[in-house]
């Protein structure tokens, strides 16, 4: 795949001394940040909780299950609320993309009493086909015949739709389609009390996707069009790139 030098063009050359300037200037900046970040997370955690009273049961391989089941032993649920629809045959491309950066912290999720699940509304067996395709490792369940998805917010009915009254990132408007992406938090206490602690959607799971971290690195950046993590401009299924430009 060949990439436009435009960018770069006419890009400012100095000394490394003029360039050690520039970056501890940066560098200020970036602590700035940081300690930013860690008041942010400090601030979610403080959050207060909703109890989940709600009885909500899923389609897994193992049969069907309570989402207290999900926790499986452990007292933090962390699921990813993966774009697909019954019927569309493979995955979102961008949650699909998210999905290919989580394999690796499973082990060390669940060492810190974490419990990782993947859950879309088409039926079981249409996900596990794709993610035999996919080789994924992490859990992913079917809420096919629940109101899992549209109580959370990220699925949507064709007549909220139609009406603009969907609710998707805490705003109530059109939506582009049925279903959309984020990630929920959950906690399950000793006497087996599930709370919903946390919710995040469209870009707020963005920092989960170590690619974006390092194309941040480089001097061409992401190189997406709208600059706001259009992930149609060159993300495809991890099985697809070279063979269809489109996907």
């Amino acid at each position: 795949m060949r990439f436009p030098e435009e960018s770069l063009q006419g890009h400012a050359v100095v000394s490394r001394e003029e360039w050690l300037v520039a970056r501890a200037r940066l560098l200020a900046r970036e602590k700035d940040l940081t300690r930013q970040r860690d008041a942010i997370s400090a601030e979610r955690r403080r959050l207060p909780w909703v109890r989940v009273e709600k009885r909500y049961i899923f389609d897994t391989t193992e049969g069907q299950q309570s989402l207290a089941d999900l926790f499986a032993g452990r007292s933090q649920l962390l699921i990813q609320h993966f774009m697909m629809a019954p019927g569309w045959g493979q995955g979102c491309v961008g949650c699909s993309f998210h999905a290919d950066h989580i394999d690796g912290v499973l082990v060390h999720l669940s060492q810190r009493d974490v419990s990782f699940v993947r859950v879309s509304r088409a039926p079981l067996e249409e996900i596990q086909a794709f993610n035999r395709r996919m080789g994924w490792k992490a859990q992913w369940v079917s809420a096919h015949d629940s109101d899992f998805n549209y109580d959370f917010n990220v699925s949507f009915r064709k007549e909220d739709i139609e009406r603009g009254t969907a609710c998707y990132n805490y705003k109530v408007g059109e939506v582009p389609v049925e279903d959309l992406p984020g990630l929920s938090v959950f906690y399950r206490n000793s006497a087996g009390e599930v709370f919903h602690t946390y919710s995040t959607f469209a870009r707020g799971a963005e920092q989960a996707l170590t690619t974006y971290f390092y194309l941040d690195l480089l001097p061409k950046g992401r190189e997406e069009n709208t600059g706001r993590g259009n992930l149609s401009d060159w993300v495809r299924h991890h099985d697809r790139y070279g063979l269809n430009p489109l996907r």
